[in-house]
């Protein structure tokens, strides 16, 4: 794998701002003045438009689509005197930090993918993931959670994780304060349908339904702790508007018949069977 260095004017930009947040950049510059705006914003300038979207929390996640990897963005690169190596290939990713955002600073220009980044699309930006994909973002006070699309590099901060778009930022409810602490857990995206229901053939039970992804999210936590289950066998799918908590597949019915009991007995909750052909 080539080792390169990223030539893309929104990636400079990005390791300005990404690796200043809350401090002086390493290369200040007139266009980007270190100073930390009240709003939460890397820069003074940073935050919403005049006239933002109505209506932000409405967006919806990003739905994991299975796609090819870009040509160029999955190299090995240096910044800042560090060197990063993307994985090559799409695998099981968890880890926990801090997340930050970025803006309108860079709204409309390149991204590491190429595209143009869109402040109030369901995007962000890490230093490895494979680009593109899909990774569940959630906030560890308050159990909120997103799905984005990782199409571009960063944070190079040392105590970051990931940059998240100002959109789901938003949705995650740490704009004002400009970081805070997540998990972020890789998706596949094989397993998905463009509606973002599970594909693979099986047994599941499915144990709540709900319009906001969060409620969802804590329901599997609750579930996967108090049960002791393995993650990899509980997801939250979204169906439609629904985002439905389901556990599986199961080998057969008597593993499904199990936990559907042991569901009922610890957490007095009803799990319905959902059987994919």
């Amino acid at each position: 794998m080539n080792k390169i260095s990223i030539p893309i004017l929104g990636m400079l930009a990005a390791v300005l701002a990404l690796a200043g947040c809350g401090s002086s950049p390493s290369t200040p510059t007139q266009s980007a003045p270190a100073t930390t705006a009240k709003s939460g914003g890397y820069y003074l300038d940073d935050g919403p438009e005049a006239q933002p979207p109505a209506n932000l929390d409405a967006v919806p996640d990003a739905v994991p689509r299975d796609e090819p990897l870009h040509r160029f963005a999955n190299r090995t690169y240096a910044v800042l005197g560090n060197t990063y190596t993307p994985q090559a290939t799409r695998r099981e990713h968890r880890e926990e930090g801090l997340a930050s955002w970025y803006g309108k600073r860079f709204h409309g220009k390149k991204t590491a993918s190429g595209e143009a980044y869109d402040m109030y699309a369901m995007t962000a930006a890490h230093p490895t993931l494979p680009i593109p994909s899909y990774a569940r973002v959630t906030a560890l006070d308050s159990g909120k959670s997103v799905v984005v699309r990782i199409n571009d590099r960063g944070p190079f901060h040392g105590k970051r994780v990931i940059d998240l778009s100002y959109t789901a930022a938003h949705k995650l409810g740490y704009l004002k304060r400009g970081s805070t602490r997540v998990r972020v857990e890789s998706l596949d995206p094989t397993a998905y349908d463009t509606q973002g229901e599970a594909l693979q053939e099986g047994i599941y039970l499915q144990v709540g339904a709900f319009s906001r992804a969060d409620n969802a999210r804590k329901l599997l936590d609750r579930l996967t702790g108090e049960l002791d289950l393995d993650t990899r066998r509980s997801r939250v799918v979204l169906n439609g508007t629904l985002h439905r908590v389901q556990l599986g597949p199961y080998p057969g019915d008597d593993a499904a018949q199990a936990d559907r009991a042991r569901v009922r007995e610890r957490l007095d909750l009803n799990a319905v069977f959902v059987r994919r052909d």
